[in-house]
Formats: structure tokens, sequence, C-alpha cells
């Protein structure tokens, strides 16, 4: 499997400096970041919101490929990460995140969809790599 690679260039202090933030992929090129956008409503994006970007697209994907695994296609996987970013201490931290999903999965019950639900959640990458983190899932399935 690759090795996937992003970067980062921050320039001033925390509070009034900026920064980019670039992918190999390209999809990402050259985006800016500040404090404000982080700790306030700026208009740049900031290490939480990627953070919550790759939580939930990991999570989807996770779910849809244990769906899959079951012989369940699922219609549609949509989910949202809520990542809390708090003062503790001296410092700062992500305290914690709230994946809210909604699948549509055409012949499951809601049971059976709860445990594939639930079975994402720790099994899903993301997930793996924030365990000092609380992470908790709300999930639907919708007809």
């Amino acid at each position: 499997m690759p090795t996937r690679t992003a970067e980062a260039v921050w320039s001033g202090n925390i509070t009034e400096g900026k920064g980019t933030i670039k992918t190999q992929s390209g999809v990402l090129a050259d985006k800016p970041y500040d404090w404000r956008s982080r700790s306030a409503d700026g208009p740049n994006t900031n290490p939480e919101e990627l953070l919550g970007a790759a939580h939930a697209g990991c999570y989807s994907m996770a779910l849809s490929g244990a769906l899959g695994k079951a012989g369940f296609t699922p219609t549609r996987v949509h989910t949202t990460a809520k990542v809390t970013f708090d003062k503790v201490g001296e410092g700062f931290a992500i305290t914690k995140i709230e994946l809210v999903n909604e699948s549509q999965v055409p012949n499951l019950d809601e049971a059976k969809f709860m445990e594939f639900a639930n079975g994402a959640k720790s099994g899903c990458p993301v997930s793996k790599a924030l365990t000092g983190t609380t992470i908790s899932l709300s999930a639907k399935l919708v007809k």
C-alpha cells in the first residue's frame, strides 16, 4: 500500500500567522489555514476540519466495505464528523468526535445495520489512529 503525504507551511506567531496546506494528490494545493479559522469563524480551513473530512470519508468507506462483504450494496452512505477543539489546561486538544451517519441499504434491517455501523466505527483506520479521542456514533438506516 502506498504512503500518502501532505505538507504544511506556517509563517508568524500562532494567533496572527498564517499558513498553507497541500496534498500529494493536488486536491488541496496551497490552501490557506490560520488561527482565526481554527478558534472562531475564519474563512480558511483548519486541522480539525481536515481531520473531520478524513474521518467521515474513512468511516463511510469502512461501512460500505463491511456491508459489501456481507452481500449488501448501499445506495447511499452519508457521514458527518463533528470535531470538537477545546482549551484543555495550558493548551488545546481535540476532545471528541461525533460521527453522524445516515445510510440507505436495501434489504437490511435496523438491528443488523447497527452491527455494521458500530463495527465500522471501531474498524475504520482513522478511528484506530484516534484512539485517544472519544468517538461517538449516531447511525440511522433510512428507507
